[in-house]
């Protein structure tokens, strides 16, 4: 049944009102990073990771940067405890890198967490408990005061555990379905926390806030997480920290809203992985700060390996259209992106600006291992003559004449459309020289000499129906005489109205020249090209086939 009448709004406004952070314009540093992937977006998984796969993804995690990683729950299993012994026993934890693990505000549990962190060079004990409306009243049965118990007690514990280890222990208290808490009350509880722990400017404390299940608009999370932050005891030794999950799709927006809203921590996920539609997304998240010139410190530089290694690991997908990782993200198939793209890259290299400011293109590519060739210009029915153009010059150095794009284009989209298909640079090359170079379905020359007689005259060795004439004619130069001289021979119009040439600079070509040649034969033009390391040579092949064309059609 699809009735919108079964449901309500679920969340809670704060009891003032919490609009500062709507007077700031971005976010200007990152926040501190804590990686849930091995725990939270672990236990999301249809099969979750084995030790071996758990050890190489926090191995990556450290490569990108991360600082704070989250291990595991390491009382729910004999697999998560066993990964989170075999880091500290093995010295697998860099020095500069916080593991935490997570417990229930439990006695047992959190009696076992602690056995298994035992020796760890340091930790963030993470206890929580539910405080929502609906985890009271249907899950637990118990009152306000009743919950706020549990975590007070779960608190204690967390302090008189760590006291008699002796280990360099720090301390994370989330009022889990925060989000279906009212704030006053979620304060309540988290000011009796700590109050307990009683932080101090060398050991801070850190209260986070889950979107366990996001329930409003962004702007009401943000307004939730002022108010917290500005009645928070002790705020200046409390770290801040949201965890968004993204069940509405705007994770990113509530983290960032918040951030601006004043939290000083994220945790969340490579990719967004997680429970039911994910976590929010750390990549997503670090990539907008990058392309508002913030340090994101991560380091994102080889987003294909970095998916790549997800993938393995998880056996999840990452969506093609995945902010700054999915395979499609930096490509333009539409023919007015590609010719903006492509002159976006052409003033680059004219002018060399501090900025990047390519049109359709809100980050350069190469910054995260991505190339120009097979990631940005795509060739199929809906691009239009700049992309062709911009995948024959990027790939194999031809610089084709503005006049002649248009022919080209519609010869690329014609192929395209009836084949149903991208098509692949080679491809495309394959449809320009077929067009253009060596088309001579009706006449070949055997041979053109040329003397100096009042210009240039040229003797043309005309091959046509397997006979061959000798056309003499005169021009003001190489060229103009041997299109006067097939205009002679065939009598029709072989008027030059297009011509270029510049050395091709292409690794797989034996040659070290390329001509393009336009002629007009009554309302048409045609096109050829020659390629040859004598330009005059390359310049008669040009137009040699584009007459062929001409008298072909």
């Amino acid at each position: 049944m699809f009735d919108f009448k079964q449901y309500k709004r679920g969340y809670f406004l704060p009891p003032v009102e919490c609009n500062e952070w709507t007077k700031k314009e971005y976010i200007d540093k990152a926040p501190a990073w804590c990686s849930v992937d091995l725990r939270d977006g672990n236990q999301a998984l249809i099969e979750p990771m084995g030790l071996d796969e758990k050890i190489e993804f926090f191995k990556m995690l450290v490569a990108v940067g991360f600082k704070e990683i989250e291990v595991g729950f390491p009382a729910a299993s004999e697999t998560e405890y066993e990964f989170l012994r075999t880091l500290i026993d093995n010295n697998m934890i860099p020095e500069d890198v916080t593991i935490q693990v997570l417990t229930q505000a439990r006695e047992h549990i959190i009696k076992k967490t602690f056995e298994a962190v035992k020796g760890a060079p340091k930790a963030v004990i993470h206890v929580y408990n539910s405080t929502s409306v609906a985890q009271r009243e249907q899950v637990f049965k118990k009152s306000k005061e009743e919950v706020k118990q549990i975590a007070i007690e779960g608190a204690k514990l967390l302090k008189k555990l760590a006291l008699e280890d002796g280990g360099n222990f720090s301390f994370e208290y989330s009022p889990e379905s925060f989000t279906g808490t009212e704030p006053e009350y979620a304060l309540e509880v988290c000011n009796a926390v700590i109050d307990i722990w009683e932080p101090t400017s060398d050991n801070k404390c850190i209260i986070n806030l889950p979107a366990t299940v996001e329930m409003s608009l962004p702007h009401v999370f943000a307004s939730q997480v002022e108010y917290m932050s500005k009645n928070f005891h002790n705020r200046e030794n409390v770290i801040l920290s949201l965890h968004p999950h993204n069940d509405r799709g705007t994770g990113v927006a509530d983290a960032e809203l918040g951030l601006l809203a004043g939290a000083d921590r994220i945790e969340g996920t490579l990719f967004g992985n997680g429970e039911r539609t994910g976590n929010v997304d750390i990549v997503t998240l670090a990539m907008n700060l990058y392309v508002h010139g913030v340090d994101p410190e991560l380091n994102l530089s080889n987003m294909p390996e970095l998916a790549s290694t997800f993938e393995k690991l998880t056996q999840m997908t990452i969506d093609d259209r995945r902010p700054y990782c999915g395979k499609l993200v930096f490509a333009a198939f539409s023919g007015s992106h590609q010719d903006a793209i492509s002159k976006g890259m052409h003033y680059r290299i004219e002018n060399n600006p501090d900025l990047w400011t390519v049109p359709y293109l809100p980050i350069n590519p190469e910054d995260v291992g991505r190339t120009y060739d097979s990631d940005v210009i795509r060739i199929n029915s809906q691009s239009g003559k700049g992309g062709v153009a911009y995948v024959l010059e990027h790939n194999y150095g031809m610089l084709i004449p503005k006049k002649m794009r248009e022919d080209l284009g519609y010869a690329v989209k014609d192929v395209s459309d009836n084949a149903h298909k991208e098509l692949s640079p080679a491809e495309v090359l394959e449809i320009f020289e077929k067009r253009y170079k060596n088309h001579t379905p009706v006449f070949k020359l055997d041979g053109v000499h040329f003397k100096q007689v009042d210009g240039i005259e040229a003797s043309v060795n005309i091959v046509k129906d397997g006979k061959e004439e000798v056309v003499t004619a005169k021009g003001n130069g190489r060229l103009d005489a041997v299109s006067i001289a097939l205009s002679n021979f065939f009598g029709k119009p072989c008027n030059i109205n297009c011509y270029e040439e510049h050395t091709l600079n292409n690794k797989g070509s034996e040659s070290s020249a390329i001509a393009y040649v336009g002629i007009n034969a009554g309302d048409k033009d045609y096109y050829g090209v020659g390629i040859d390391h004598d330009i005059i040579r390359a310049s008669i092949d040009a137009l040699v086939s584009a007459m062929n064309r001409s008298l072909e059609d």
